[in-house]
This record gives C-alpha cells, sequence and structure tokens, in this order.
C-alpha cells in the first residue's frame, strides 16, 4: 500500500530516523536468518491495452540485386594483408556491409547500397584508405587498395582500442582496481577517445559522482581512488602498445552488417529477433521499441505506451543520464512467446509489457510496488516468462495465458543484504521527492559501512534449462546461482567463483555457460556435477583485460559467442575444441549487449554504448555476423 505524507517544512526521514530503521533491520534479520521478506507471492494481474503508431525513421529501400565489389589489399612493400576490413558505406553512412581479406587480401563484398559509396579499408597498425565510387545494382567492380603502416605517435595511439589505453592505468590498490572493472565498464567503455579525453580531477570527480547515479556502487575510498588514476593517466599523450590480433581463416568467410538507428543519445539496450525475421531492439532511455527491417533497411519508431510516473520511473531520485533518459518505462529486455507477442521487461517502471507488431498493440502489467529494477526476461516451458528483478532481489514467473504471476523473494544472503532488500524502495521513494539528486545513494549503508557493492545480490541474468524446464539465475555482486523447480517453484542456491556472472545461457545439452564480467572469463558449468570450468578470454595484451557482457549458445552447433567489449570484437568459442575465434569489429566502441541467432544464421545484438555519440559515427544501432556456412 501507497502511504501519502503531509508536506512540512522538517522533513519526516531525518538521518536519526533511517539510522534507527537500519539498526531495527539488523536486528530483524538476526533474528530471521533466511532474511527479510523471502517467500512467494502469487496475484493475478490485469492488463491496460493500448495501440502505437509506427513512426518511420528510415524509409528503406526497395529490394535490389546487390553489385559484386572485388579487389585486394596489401602493404605499401606490396605485402598481402589477411584479416583487413573493407566497408561498403551507404552515402548517408547509415548502413554499411563489411567483409574480411583471406590470406592473400583478396576480398568480395555483395553490396546492397546503391549510387555514390564509400569504401573503406581498416586493418590494425595501417592507416585507413577510403575510395568513393558510384555503383548500380547488378553490376561488378574491381577495387585495389594499398595501405601505408602507421608512423605517427598520435595516429597509432588513436588507432588502438579502448582496452589498450584503460590497460595504462596503474591501480596501487587491487580492490579498487576490481571496482573498477565491475562497477566503471557496464554501460561503456572505458579508455575510447571521449572516456580518455584529459579532465581535471574535479572533472572526474564530478563524472564519476553523475555515474553513481547510473547505479555504479561504489565506496567513498574507492571513488576517490578511480577519479585520481583516471585523472592521472588519461592526459592526452600518445600511448605505446604491442597488441596481438589473432587472424583466423574463418574470418574470410564472414560477413558483418550494421544498421544506424535513432540520434546520439538513443541507448538501444537489448536487440532481438521476431517470428518475422525483423530485429527488435529496446531503447532504455527514450521508451522506443525500433523494428529493423533487414532486407529493405526500414526501421520503424514506436514509442511505447505513457505512464503516471516522473521521468525515471521509480529511479527518479537518481541522476539518471540527463538527456539520454528521457523516459518512465526504461525498456530493458525482450523475449518472444509462440503467438509472435514481444515481452519487454521495463525496469524503470517495474511494468511488464507485451507488444504484438503486427497490429501495434501493448499490454501493460503492473508488477508489484516493492519491485525495483526488472532485467533479463526468457521464455520457459508452455510459454511462462521467467525475469528477474535486480535491485529488490526477486525473480518473477508470469503465465500470459492465465495472468498469474509468481513473485519469487530470493535468498538475502546476510544481515547487509537483507537490510539493503528492504531498504531499497523505501529510499527510492524518498529519492523521489528529491529528482535526480541521488539521495538513496547517500542514505545507503553501502557507503556507511564501506561495504560498497558487497551489500548487494543483484540477480542479473537468468535462463531455461532445456533438458528439464529449470530456471537458472546468477547474482552478480553475491556470485551466486540458483535453480529454480519448474513446478514446485523451490529455490535451490550456492556460491560460484567470485567471477562478476552476469547473463549465461545454456546449450542444447544442459551446460550452463557464464561470462565472468569481473574476471574477463568464460566459464562451463555442470548443473548435474555443479563444477566450473574456467577459459580465459584472448586479449590482444598481457595487461589488458575483456569485459564479456553477455553470450549465447547456438541451438544447433553448440558454439558459445560471447561479446567483447572493451576490444571492438566478438568471440566465438568450439566447446569441441576449446578453441576461441576473435572478430574484430570495423566500428569502434562497439558494445553489444544480448546476442541473438536468426534463421538464416546470423548472430546479432545492438551496439548500445552510453552515451551513443561516443561511438565512431555517433549513432546506435544493430549489428549482424554472419560466419559463413562452414563457421556456423
Amino acid at each position: 500500500m501507497s502511504r501519502k505524507t503531509k508536506k512540512t517544512k522538517k522533513p519526516f526521514f531525518t538521518k536519526r530516523k533511517i539510522g534507527l530503521a537500519v539498526v531495527a533491520l539488523g536486528i530483524g534479520a538476526i533474528f530471521a536468518p533466511n532474511g527479510f521478506f523471502t517467500g512467494h507471492r502469487t496475484v493475478i494481474l490485469k492488463a491496460e491495452t493500448t495501440f502505437s503508431k509506427p513512426v518511420i525513421h528510415f524509409a528503406g529501400k526497395p529490394i535490389k540485386q546487390p553489385a559484386t565489389i572485388s579487389g585486394n589489399v596489401k602493404s605499401a612493400s606490396n605485402m598481402p594483408i589477411a584479416g583487413a576490413m573493407v566497408t561498403v558505406f551507404s552515402s548517408d553512412e547509415n548502413h554499411r556491409i563489411t567483409r574480411y581479406t583471406d590470406n592473400e587480401g583478396n576480398y568480395t563484398i555483395s553490396a546492397t547500397s546503391f549510387g555514390d559509396v564509400s569504401v573503406r579499408v581498416r586493418t590494425p597498425f595501417f592507416s585507413d584508405v577510403v575510395s568513393k565510387i558510384t555503383i548500380k545494382n547488378g553490376e561488378k567492380y574491381n577495387l585495389d587498395f594499398t595501405t601505408k603502416k602507421i608512423t605517427d605517435p598520435q595516429e597509432l595511439s588513436d588507432s588502438l582500442t579502448a582496452s589498450a589505453h584503460v590497460a595504462m592505468i596503474k591501480w596501487p590498490k587491487s580492490e579498487n582496481r576490481a571496482a573498477f572493472v565491475s562497477q566503471c565498464n557496464y554501460c561503456h567503455q572505458i579508455g575510447n577517445s571521449y572516456t580518455r579525453r584529459p579532465r581535471s580531477k574535479e572533472e572526474w570527480d564530478e563524472i564519476v559522482e553523475r555515474m553513481e547515479g547510473y547505479l555504479s556502487v561504489i565506496t567513498n575510498a574507492e571513488k576517490e581512488s578511480i577519479q585520481t588514476q583516471l585523472h592521472k593517466t588519461f592526459d592526452g599523450k600518445p600511448i605505446k602498445a604491442i597488441q596481438a590480433w589473432d587472424v583466423s581463416p574463418k574470418l574470410a568467410r564472414a560477413t558483418i552488417e550494421e544498421w544506424n538507428a535513432g540520434d546520439g543519445l538513443t541507448f538501444i539496450h537489448d536487440a532481438d529477433v521476431g517470428k518475422d525475421g525483423r530485429l527488435y531492439g529496446v531503447d532504455e532511455g527514450h521508451d522506443i521499441i525500433w523494428e529493423l527491417n533487414r532486407k529493405t533497411g526500414e526501421i520503424l519508431e514506436v514509442k511505447l505506451p505513457d505512464v503516471d510516473l516522473p521521468i525515471g520511473g521509480k529511479f527518479s531520485g537518481l541522476a539518471l543520464p540527463i538527456g539520454v533518459f528521457s523516459g518512465k518505462h526504461g525498456p530493458h529486455s525482450m523475449a518472444e512467446t509462440k503467438d509472435g507477442r514481444i515481452w519487454v521487461t521495463n525496469s524503470l517502471s517495474s511494468r511488464l509489457m507485451a507488444y504484438t507488431p503486427s497490429t501495434n498493440k501493448f499490454e501493460t502489467y503492473d508488477i508489484a510496488a516493492d519491485t525495483m529494477y526488472l532485467h533479463t526476461i526468457r521464455t520457459g516451458h508452455k510459454d511462462r516468462l521467467w525475469f528477474t528483478v535486480v535491485a529488490s532481489n526477486q525473480v518473477g514467473v508470469f503465465n500470459p495465458k492465465t495472468k498469474q504471476l509468481d513473485l519469487l523473494d530470493l535468498p538475502t544472503n546476510g544481515i547487509a543484504r537483507g537490510i539493503t532488500d528492504a531498504m531499497l524502495p523505501t529510499l527510492a521513494k524518498i529519492g523521489s521527492w528529491f529528482p535526480r539528486k541521488n539521495l538513496p545513494i547517500i542514505l545507503s549503508h553501502y557507503k556507511i559501512t564501506g561495504l560498497g557493492r558487497d551489500v548487494f545480490n543483484f540477480p542479473y541474468g537468468i535462463d531455461i534449462n532445456p533438458t528439464d524446464g529449470s530456471a537458472w539465475y546468477v547474482k552478480l555482486y553475491a556470485n551466486k546461482i540458483g535453480r529454480i523447480d519448474p513446478k514446485t517453484l523451490e529455490i535451490d542456491e550456492f556460491d560460484t567463483p567470485k567471477i562478476g556472472p552476469r547473463r549465461p545461457r545454456f546449450a542444447p545439452n544442459g551446460i550452463l555457460w557464464i561470462p565472468g564480467f569481473d574476471t574477463g572469463e568464460l566459464v562451463k558449468f555442470d548443473p548435474k556435477t555443479r563444477k566450473f570450468i574456467h577459459f580465459k578470454l584472448p586479449t590482444l595484451a598481457p595487461n589488458e583485460y575483456e569485459t564479456p557482457y553477455a553470450l549465447n549458445v547456438h541451438p544447433k552447433t553448440g558454439v558459445v559467442w560471447i561479446t567483447s567489449n572493451m576490444s571492438d570484437r566478438i568471440f566465438s568459442f568450439d566447446p569441441k575444441t576449446e578453441k576461441f575465434t576473435s572478430y574484430p569489429l570495423p566500428t569502434r566502441v562497439s558494445y553489444l549487449r544480448d546476442l541473438i541467432f536468426t534463421k538464416d544464421g546470423k548472430v546479432c545484438s545492438s551496439n548500445s554504448n552510453l552515451p551513443a555519440y561516443a561511438i565512431e559515427g555517433g549513432l546506435a544501432g544493430f549489428i549482424c555476423l554472419d560466419p559463413g556456412t562452414n563457421a556456423r
């Protein structure tokens, strides 16, 4: 129930009362070893139905017979360059197709952009080369390139990935480095041209404080260390780094296609593919669904229905990215049911939505007053929907047919985390009285105690075991993994290694693959033996690190695909050979989220670096990688 309070000059929630509340909750936790409010609530939800009229963001073009561009890429010393990325840009640069050169430096591109286009060659340690040509549908063109090695120190430094620049930071304490990797890399790259710009100590202090309003959980000591090291390291001077790029023969069979969507403030968090073959992306900042027709390039903009909440939703008291976050719902993740409805978790408003693309119909379900930040959603057996609720330590199970919601309070794992679970909705409510002032952070005990992210559980990713229908979730900060029985909804939770697990996925054989964000690992977990096997992600240099945000497992081959967001790459991992293949991405500042598979064999995602204007070209969008027939 909600409670109305009279507005007075003296606030009801004084520091003394908040302190007493914390003590009371702590005492309560001592006598409740299983934590606060751990239980199971069942409710029948009612939908609010609305319709939205889509707007054409980009009209697309009629399908034509592709033109063929072929040629060779060599160095100034007349040596062929393998693995070079040759990209065809449409005249407006909103559509791009890339192929890699083979061992002889040869390439062939089927171009679907016509008229005046640009063709660029990019390869590590060599200068970009761009040619402009006019092409017609169905025609064949020959275009050779000669590129020179970079000799200018600044140009060479600027060509290096963000991972090389951020590796220059010298951390005096390992715990401060760990906090930085965990808390400062999950929504954007650190070390790209935008984030490495020289700033004063005061500027970095303001930026780091603003990051806290983006749900970055750091202590005061960690904050001081982070802003000090960023100020010292990013001084504008060129760096020297030796990166070893792996050029696999598989690259010559691969194609990458990219489409821009939105503007410089668009934040397409997750993408999904519908039964109609279209890609759908949820714009968490602007409350928009972007629809992409990959055949014609048409992009539609569909606005989510309004809700009676302030900008920022339940998190309006936090300094969410001004301009980027201008909505109330904060759509985050998607899953499709057999009837073609796309279900969306709304992080800021705690609403679950069903979107029917054929009719542009929305059905909105208000989950509950104490749920905070709906996150990852997956479709389970019999089309039941399973989703995590990050900030209030819950998992929801929703049956679209019966409208029944089972809201499961997960184990709290200790007094400090129990206090967090119990107090966070109240702190968020108090914070809403002072918009964008970060009051919930000031009042939070993670600052007062100095425990930082250790006072949070953060149930994050979730997936369904195909062998028995059980749902498995991971807790990002508590480093836990849990199994939920699909029939009884009983929870079995236990420890994972301290890897910072984010968004795991099951293989067809029931093996769970987990991205270790904090440690830069791919982790194999066998639910039967409960054993973990670690595979360190390949880095471009020994001192660099990777931050795998998400992964997915191909339903037919079992090949694992992993995001690699610090070095503008995507990995595939073959469990049979236990070998990685690295696919460099042609667009600098590529930050990918959920990976999805299309029926025509592509691995797709969204480029969602926050802010989008830091991405090369200044816009967010969709990306698909076709590994080639023999590489899937």
